[in-house]
């Protein structure tokens, strides 16, 4: 059985952020999803990799710390 496609709504639960803050990240930061007519749809497995890449950090967090690991 395949994943299903999940919405923004389920997404933005699941990390646990705003529906806003998801569209915003497809937009500026290449959050993986899929346009089906007006809506967006995602894999969760692709938001997941894609979290665990980074992608999600702020970039100035991201950069303290590489700061504090002296890299």
């Amino acid at each position: 059985m395949s994943e299903p496609w999940v919405k923004v709504e389920e997404v933005a639960i699941h990390l646990g952020v705003a529906k806003d803050t998801v569209y915003r990240w497809v937009q500026s930061r290449g959050l993986p999803a899929h346009r089906v007519g007006r809506l967006w749809k995602f894999k969760v497995s692709d938001v997941d990799a894609w979290v665990r890449e980074g992608k999600a950090a702020e970039p100035d967090a991201e950069q303290a710390a590489q700061h504090r690991e002296g890299t």
